[in-house]
């Protein structure tokens, strides 16, 4: 079986009182300074998703099937700060790209008392059959990369009312080739290496598309492609791969590499320094904190990132389950437009928290599906009563789920 990193974090309750129930007007009767804080985040949760609410708390299932890292973690504290920030009880679970156990995770998940779910990448024939249970156990399901709506999956069809996020990975591979075609200005074709790994991935398969664009007009010519043997050991693959094909390579027989996955440029990165190959630069996408240091540690070749903020999206998933649960109308699809971050621009004061501050419009989309009155009311409440943890308390939803292998406070 698989590995899975849990993370379970309960929503902060409010802390206990001596309020007692008016009879004549059905609020809490509560002291004057109270009061003047307004209505808990609980009574709001009550007022405006009543039918979430009828066992008392809102919980939510994030799932995750893709390797543990960084660009996960930020991920997944996305989901969990936004839905902390609502009165949200958040459990998130990663399944390090293993189907099967996703799709066993996702069953057990839709038995248990869900009011939402958000899945993090699935692959065409996986995704739907998947999540049907949940969705007509009447969860509200945002799904994040899993899979492409171009790819004709039937959203609004088999799964009516579900929101299917991504990212523009035709803009992301774009961004990525273009910045290599800057780097030899003046050069055409430019010689490049591959790393890849599919089909059958489809924000991989969406990128290769581009890829194959730029070498039918010919401003490309590929040399070799690579692939890790083992996706869920995405950096160590490629390293390896990389390291035995480097020394059939002369310097200037090759000018670049596009990895089209963080995981696949982190082995670049090991092969190319271990090698002592500073000839080869390499243009990547997605980003992270571990990232922004292996590209400043390898400057000389990691020139840059296409990316979309990954804390963003979970926060934006997030988003869209709670107006889902408010009876709100939400879009069938939506694409997050990404960035490009050249080496450069960073310096070891730059972390994803601060990022804004040298590459403009990063946060761009900040402020998305988080303008509705009723959102802002639970965070305001949410903000203004002191809550804490239960002790040792998970959420009683997960009494028919294994329990994850680690539980993060």
């Amino acid at each position: 079986m698989s590995k899975a990193i849990g993370l379970i974090l309960a929503a902060l309750l409010p802390l206990a009182s001596c309020a007692r129930q008016n009879p004549a007007d059905g609020v809490e009767a509560v002291s004057a300074a109270t009061r003047r804080k307004g209505p808990t985040a609980r009574t709001l949760l009550a007022r405006y998703m009543p039918e979430a609410m009828r066992d008392g708390i809102v919980k939510l299932a994030v799932v995750r099937n893709v390797a543990a890292g960084d660009h996960t973690r930020q991920f997944l504290e996305g989901c969990v700060s936004e839905g902390r920030s609502l009165g949200f009880t958040v459990d998130a679970f990663v399944t390090d790209g293993d189907n099967e156990r996703c799709r066993e995770l996702i069953r057990d998940i839709a038995r248990a008392d869900y009011d939402g779910l958000i899945l993090s990448q699935g692959g065409p024939g996986f995704t739907w059959p998947a999540l049907t249970p949940a969705v007509e156990r009447g969860i509200k399901v945002v799904t994040f990369d899993a899979p492409p709506p171009e790819e004709g999956d039937p959203v609004g069809g088999i799964a009516p009312g579900v929101t299917a996020t991504f990212q523009e990975d035709g803009e992301l591979a774009r961004l990525s080739l273009e910045a290599i075609l800057s780097e030899f200005e003046g050069k055409r074709p430019v010689k490049v290496i591959r790393v890849w790994a599919g089909p059958g991935i489809p924000p991989l398969d969406r990128r290769q598309r581009v890829y194959d664009e730029f070498i039918r007009r010919g401003t490309i010519e590929e040399v070799a492609a690579i692939s890790p043997r083992d996706f869920a050991f995405a950096r160590r693959g490629t390293g390896e791969a990389l390291a035995a094909l480097l020394p059939s390579l002369k310097e200037g027989t090759v000018d670049a590499i596009w990895a089209p996955y963080d995981e696949f440029a982190r082995g670049c990165a090991d092969a190319l320094s271990g090698a002592g190959r500073l000839d080869i630069k390499l243009a990547s996408i997605d980003i992270s904190n571990d990232d922004i240091k292996l590209m400043l540690d390898n400057s000389p070749v990691w020139i840059c990132a296409a990316a979309v903020d990954p804390k963003l999206i979970g926060m934006v998933n997030v988003r869209l389950v709670a107006a889902k649960l408010a009876g709100e109308e939400t879009p069938a699809t939506y694409a997050f437009a990404p960035r490009l971050v050249n080496t450069a621009d960073l310096n070891r004061t730059v972390t994803m928290a601060n990022m804004a501050l040298v590459i403009p419009g990063w946060e761009r989309e900040a402020g998305l599906f988080d303008g509705y009155p009723w959102m802002l009311e639970l965070k305001a409440a949410e903000g203004k009563y002191l809550r804490l943890p239960p002790p040792g308390r998970t959420s009683p939803a997960l009494s028919s789920i294994r329990k994850p292998v680690q539980v993060y406070p």
